[in-house]
């Protein structure tokens, strides 16, 4: 293949003249949305442009700044964030004190040399064992959700030397080959398969039939090393367990040996109104899995957390599971500073008492308008159940035309996930409920 270096130079220098300026005149704005366009369309997926229509009116939005609880397009119009990037701007966007931390970080090192110790990564090790429940103590660092996951299922294999894992129908746990298997939409899977071997599903929220699964599979010879749970399923639609299923399902894997882990990816750090929603349940699982708002919403970042026991497997050989970039200094120097401002901030108690607050309005006009099933939730972690796909994806589009951004799952508006920054105020959540309102008047008429 031919390269043209003057070419390549020139727009790579182009690229980085607008990274730089504080502001651009209106041609400018115009150049860098057409080539967003064409870039998405021609070199990254045109598939993510005909999502974006189904979901807005002007699916050429491109994101240009943001703070606080919103953001800003590159031609100035201002958007409430209830996505949140499916969960990671818990602290809210661009959160001074993690921003500060990040700098001062660039400013010593950015990234460490792999053979040395880096500190950082120890410092932020002991927090977390400070902060996770129970006898949690060791921590490995990923750059993702579906990367801690990985690391949990071969920990959990590694602890108890069998091969067989559990997880359950509606279950999202990452699409990497590993965590896929475990991930339970068919849509993600069929394409993949046959996936991990040994990985069975059962449904969500019955312990009985866990039950029955973990003690047929070991009479016949198929033994299970772990259970995987989200805590409450969020890209299965923000579905909640009844309230004694965690506490069973730990007695169940106590009883046969079986680890349990806690995928908080979504629900951690605070989301739920707990700092992680396995609390809500008074359960300690024997692996938790972190990402998400892990990295204060500046850096990406993930974690896999286990008990010294478990951990034991891990030491003989620390190569036995690596990643380059995984615990860098940038991103643990976010995920301390995001640490420290969840908590002195009071940010747990704030999405507590803050759902508490929105969901009842939610739930008032899924009262008064029938094409809005349901309203659920747990703190800042809140589904809306229409009465169809078609129907979601309609109200998802008023709400963007009216400067509110939702999204429903990955693939499906049949439930739309409210997500908000934990430091949204009254006012705001009264303004989306307010917007809600004129947009479900308007789809109701339509129909």
């Amino acid at each position: 293949m031919h390269r043209d270096i003057n070419t390549i130079l020139n727009y790579s220098q182009k690229v980085l003249d607008f990274i730089a300026k504080k502001e651009l005149t209106r041609e400018e704005k115009d150049w860098v949305a057409l080539e967003t366009l064409e870039g998405f369309r021609d070199n990254y997926n045109p598939g993510f442009l005909e999502y974006r229509k189904s979901v807005s009116t002007n699916y050429a939005a491109v994101e240009w700044e943001d703070s606080g609880t919103g953001f800003t397009d590159i031609y100035g119009r201002k958007f409430i964030d209830c996505l949140g990037g499916y969960g990671i701007y818990n602290v809210g966007h661009r959160h001074p004190k993690v921003l500060e931390a990040v700098k001062n970080q660039m400013n010593r090192q950015a990234l460490h040399s792999q053979e040395l110790l880096d500190p950082l990564r120890a410092m932020l090790a002991k927090l977390v064992a400070m902060i996770t429940p129970g006898d949690l103590q060791f921590s490995f660092f990923t750059n993702s959700g579906t990367e801690s996951v990985e690391g949990a299922l071969k920990l959990a294999r590694l602890h108890t030397g069998r091969p067989g894992i559990i997880a359950a129908v509606g279950g999202f746990h990452g699409k990497s080959l590993g965590s896929l298997s475990t991930t339970a939409k068919a849509v993600f899977r069929k394409p993949y398969l046959p996936l991990l071997p040994f990985v069975q599903h059962v449904p969500f929220g019955d312990a009985a039939t866990l039950k029955a699964v973990i003690a047929s599979s070991f009479a016949v010879g198929h033994e299970i090393a772990a259970v995987i749970l989200e805590p409450i399923q969020g890209e299965g639609g923000v579905i909640i367990p009844p309230g004694d299923y965690f506490p069973r399902v730990r007695e169940i894997c106590d009883a046969y040996g079986v680890l349990l882990i806690a995928d908080e990816v979504q629900t951690g750090m605070g989301r739920t109104g707990k700092l992680f929603a396995v609390e809500h349940y008074s359960v300690v699982p024997d692996i938790l899995c972190l990402a998400k708002a892990f990295g204060g919403g500046v850096m990406p970042i993930g974690a896999f957390v286990s008990t010294a026991e478990i951990w034991q497997k891990m030491i003989p050989n620390p190569f036995i599971h690596t990643t380059t970039f995984g615990g860098n200094p940038l991103a643990c120097a976010a995920a301390i500073a995001a640490i420290r401002v969840t908590l002195e901030e009071g940010l747990v108690e704030q999405a507590a008492e803050k759902g508490a607050y929105f969901l009842p309005k939610l739930q008032r006009l899924a009262g008064r308008y029938p094409i809005l099933k349901e309203a659920r939730g747990k703190g800042l972690l809140i589904g809306l159940e229409f009465v169809d796909d078609e129907t979601g994806y309609a109200v998802a589009k008023g709400l963007f035309e009216n400067g509110i951004l939702v999204a429903g799952t990955l693939i499906s508006a049949v439930t739309i996930r409210i997500e908000p920054a934990l430091t949204i105020t009254v006012d705001e959540m009264d303004q989306v409920v307010a917007v809600l309102e004129k947009v479900l008047q308007e789809v109701s008429a339509k129909r």
